[in-house]
């Protein structure tokens, strides 16, 4: 079956706002509205008349995004990220942390935006405290709020929602894999899935999970920009070309979360997986990329935004990105990229983004083309790893070993970028007995 991925993400979307299925559709006429208006302000503000549409996800409209392999490189080359900025290539370890600053310069003015230097501190407090049986595992479960310091700006409040779930057996610290989670609503009914639920197998493993949610401190539309963590710190205002947007928004979150488990005796802080899927599995790869502190990241579906190239044309395009449904997750400054510039202007792409991970493990996740569709671009974020190869092996580690793109089910292991493309659909399921195994490797030593 084959899916129209802008549909699944618009349905994503929905899900994650709050007490969506009793929202009325006059709210969510506004929260468009709104969010429309937004987007043009920040037009306005670049001096930008027009975008270029982005294709659809639907292979059967007529403006069908590129599934040709053959069509897909039409750009004619990549930002190399052992070049600096002036020419001069990069030939140490040294050399790397200071080409590495450079590189993120570049996604924080045109892609992600920059976190402001006055975000307020915040404060974890436990709301509840459980003892719960998962599968076999007995396990306390714990929910916490992190409230966020608002006397700044009074009239907007934020606190961020997080579940930890660790084995109620043992004094000792355990590896724990932080989710970004989805708000379902309470008459939600997931899908059935094949297999052991993967919160059991990272139990049966001996670690602990969390489950943090991006939306409760963070809006996943334009709308919610004068709010959240966006809003509070800019005093109601609108972003400015270069202001922060939701993907480094609640990568920030994570790192909040990381926070609170270097407080934790339960939590192995050295030992932290980040995770997401989809538009949240942009916002994992952006965390780890930014945040030292994660040692893996296992990003699910990331696409455009993510781990795929930008500059390919297969799939979700930068022309998607920019309109008015998903600019927010970025800087206003990467709008431009749609209008007067191209994607081949772009100073940085996602290979570098997986080069800021290095030296530590990413798993690169993706789903069968025939079932998730072709909308991610499985290739693209393949070729991200291939790309961000060169970093990995300068600071001694090893590369997917392969510039070949694998059959499914095929896992690249060996290396300290992993990937594998599983039958399934849009999730990272199927793939969660290999990660574990993958992240074993790092975890046990």
């Amino acid at each position: 079956m084959r899916h129209s991925l802008p549909l699944l993400f618009l349905f994503l979307i929905l899900i994650s706002l709050p007490s969506f299925s009793q929202m009325s559709q006059q709210a969510r006429d506004s929260i468009a509205k709104l969010s429309r208006e937004d987007h043009q302000l920040m037009m306005d503000m670049l001096g930008i008349k027009s975008l270029r549409p982005g294709p659809s996800g639907n292979p059967e409209a007529p403006n069908a995004a590129n599934a040709d392999e053959s069509k897909a490189t039409a750009y004619t080359s990549l930002p190399d990220p052992l070049v600096f900025d002036n020419g001069s290539k990069v030939n140490t370890p040294e050399q790397w942390e200071s080409r590495r600053l450079e590189i993120k310069e570049a996604f924080d003015r045109e892609i992600y935006g920059r976190i402001p230097e006055n975000v307020p501190a915040v404060t974890w407090k436990v709301k509840s405290e459980k003892d719960s049986l998962i599968g076999n595992t007995p396990v306390k479960v714990r929910e916490l709020l992190g409230i966020v310091d608002n006397s700044s700006y009074p009239s907007i409040e934020v606190t961020l929602e997080m579940t930890i779930t660790t084995p109620a057996n043992g004094n000792g610290k355990v590896p724990m894999v932080l989710e970004f989670g989805w708000n379902f609503p309470a008459n939600f009914r997931r899908p059935p899935q094949d297999g052991k639920p993967w919160q059991e197998q990272i139990l049966d493993n001996g670690w602990g999970y969390a489950i943090l949610i991006p939306t409760s401190y963070q809006a996943d539309h334009g709308a919610g920009l004068r709010g959240g963590i966006i809003g509070l710190v800019n005093k109601g205002e609108p972003r400015k070309a270069d202001d922060w947007g939701a993907l480094r928004a609640w990568a920030w979150g994570a790192s909040r979360a990381m926070d609170y488990f270097e407080t934790d005796k339960k939590v192995d802080e050295k030992r932290v997986v980040i995770e997401g899927l989809s538009r949240y599995g942009k916002a994992a790869i952006v965390a780890m990329a930014y945040d030292e502190r994660f040692a893996i990241g296992f990003i699910g579906s990331s696409g455009a935004g993510g781990a795929k190239i930008l500059r390919r044309v297969f799939g979700e395009q930068v022309e998607n990105l920019a309109s008015s449904a998903e600019y927010h997750w970025f800087a206003p400054n990467f709008i431009k990229y749609a209008g007067p510039l191209s994607p081949n202007d772009l100073p940085v792409d996602a290979h570098q983004l997986i080069a800021l991970c290095a030296p530590r493990p990413v798993f690169i996740s993706v789903g069968s083309p025939e079932v998730e569709g072709q909308w991610i671009d499985a290739k693209g974020m393949f070729l991200a790893g291939v790309y961000a190869g060169p970093v990995y092996r300068l600071l001694g580690k090893n590369d997917l070993g392969t510039d070949v793109f694998p059959p499914q089910e095929t896992g690249l292991l060996e290396g300290e970028i992993a990937f594998r493309q599983h039958s399934g659909g849009h999730t990272v399921v199927p793939n969660w007995p290999t990660f574990i195994q993958y992240a074993q490797r790092y975890f046990s030593k």
